[in-house]
């Protein structure tokens, strides 16, 4: 999905972010709003991710979400 539409209808899919990486709080999502450098940036935070790992897993959830 385009990340035009997902930033556009951000608590739409604020759901499925936190089904998929649940260490995201409620906050963290309220200060993403839709950015994708901070959810990047969030995810490297809670999980450790490296940087090429957490653009592949966004660019595979934000593929994903239009068949959710």
């Amino acid at each position: 999905m385009n990340w035009d539409r997902i930033e556009g209808n951000w608590k739409q899919f604020t759901g499925n972010l936190k089904a998929q990486w649940g260490k995201l709080t409620d906050d963290d999502l309220t200060e993403i709003n839709g950015n994708r450098e901070v959810l990047e940036g969030k995810l490297q935070e809670r999980y450790g991710y490296a940087k090429d790992e957490v653009k592949r897993q966004v660019d595979t959830w934000s593929t994903n979400i239009r068949t959710m």
